[in-house]
């Protein structure tokens, strides 16, 4: 059933900001559940025009579009200052045209945020419904860019929305194979498994499913994975312990649990998770093109719906004598804590009939038993967790630190 999508149940989902730096991206994804910052400044009521022109009968206060102005003259500013010249150029041009709000505004809240629209104009120039903008990203011209973006949202809005709201961004995923790597070996290595079942929680684009599939050169020199693979990582690392040495057992089955996941063998799927990277990033593109080929050649099975809920069928999916491992990668904050403690339920439920393995890569104290080592919320990292469970009692040890999405990386357990 590779590459399949299969249907579970839904519920409502819930949203928390990440503890660890993330980008933009990674921003959005995580508001696209909750009101924009937009919005909350200016109550609905109060909302001027989109060109800030005032209602008839009266003059109004400063608007919602005005508000929306300034949060994308920020994110030109801040967020595409450095990583996308093209970016910072669109967007502050964004910022000035009130048709362009104007068009921005007719899309629901948590569909505003200015990486979601960027990927959306992007998106219809990799379509080839958008030529202009499309010419101009390719030749990275920053001023017939940001022409071609307000024209963009000025004769296409409905198609700009319409491509903002049917979609999430979604960030890269491989780079979190060099954290997954050793922490999943280890897990392999205690619970004694000479084959194991990848069953990826919030796996957005089941990148991490292809984590015995990449190269991966660490800075004490170790070296992991396959070095013949299309898709080569480096991490650095920091402190006195090394990475574990041991090597990924058979990997049996791969399965990704999401309420969205994204087919990569899908051409529509596919050209939106290169519409989220910035056009003019080439080195993130031409990696990307080459982890979604690396997927796409045995790509994994997707089970949609509440993961919670889904999370008993992806075990089903794991061979008999293989251990199924699972692995959570900034997933958990987008979960209620209500939702992450029936996760562990979950988790307590198939160990009472097969040992099980999980491997979390959280902020410090979003993932429910792992324990933080005294490290403040909000610090700047993530702790690296593991638990081998195999009866009901769950004991998850911190086995390390790290730092960017993994590139960055400190091991701290015995292996």
């Amino acid at each position: 059933m590779s590459g399949a999508t299969a249907s579970g149940a839904e519920s409502s989902d819930g949203a928390a900001a990440s503890t660890d730096r993330t980008s933009s991206a990674d921003r959005a994804a995580a508001s696209t559940d909750r009101t924009s910052s937009a919005d909350r400044a200016v109550p609905a009521s109060r909302t001027a025009p989109a060109g800030g022109a005032a209602p008839a009968g009266g003059t109004a206060p400063a608007g919602r579009a005005r508000t929306l102005a300034q949060v994308y003259r920020r994110f030109g500013a801040s967020d595409a200052a450095d990583a996308s010249p093209l970016h910072r150029r669109v967007a502050t041009a964004l910022s000035r045209s009130p048709e362009a709000l104007r068009a921005i505004e007719s899309a629901p809240a948590r569909k505003r945020h200015p990486a979601v629209i960027l990927a959306a104009l992007h998106d219809l120039a990799l379509a080839g419904r958008a030529p202009a903008l499309a010419a101009a990203y390719a030749a990275e011209d920053g001023d017939a860019a940001a022409d071609a973006a307000v024209d963009t949202l000025r004769r296409m809005a409905d198609s700009v929305v319409a491509v903002a709201v049917r979609r999430t961004p979604r960030p890269g995923e491989a780079g979190r194979c060099a954290v997954l790597y050793p922490a999943v070996a280890e897990a392999a290595r205690r619970a004694g498994a000479d084959a194991i079942g990848l069953i990826d929680v919030g796996c957005s684009t089941g990148l991490n499913l292809t984590v015995d599939r990449v190269g991966i050169a660490y800075g004490d020199g170790r070296v992991l994975g396959d070095p013949s693979s299309p898709v080569q990582l480096t991490a650095s690392v920091v402190g006195d312990r090394p990475v574990p040495a041991a090597a990924l057992p058979e990997v049996v089955a791969r399965v990704g649990v999401d309420r969205d996941p994204v087919d990569v063998t899908d051409a529509g799927d596919v050209r939106w998770l290169r519409a989220c990277l910035p056009p003019d990033d080439r080195e993130r593109g031409a990696r990307l093109r080459a982890e979604l080929a690396l997927a796409a050649a045995d790509p994994p099975l997707l089970l949609r719906g509440d993961p919670v809920e889904v999370l008993p069928e992806a075990f089903a999916r794991v061979p008999a004598g293989a251990l199924p491992v699972v692995t959570t990668t900034w997933a958990l904050s987008r979960f209620p804590l209500e939702d992450r403690l029936r996760f562990l339920h979950r988790l307590d439920e198939a160990a009472a009939v097969r040992a099980v393995a999980w491997v979390s890569v959280e902020g410090v104290g979003v993932a429910p038993s792992v324990p933080t080592l005294g490290d403040r919320h909000a610090s700047g990292h993530s702790i690296i967790g593991l638990a081998v469970l195999d009866g009901p009692a769950l004991r998850a040890e911190a086995v390390g630190r790290c730092w960017s999405r993994g590139r960055l990386l400190s091991w701290l357990a015995d292996s």
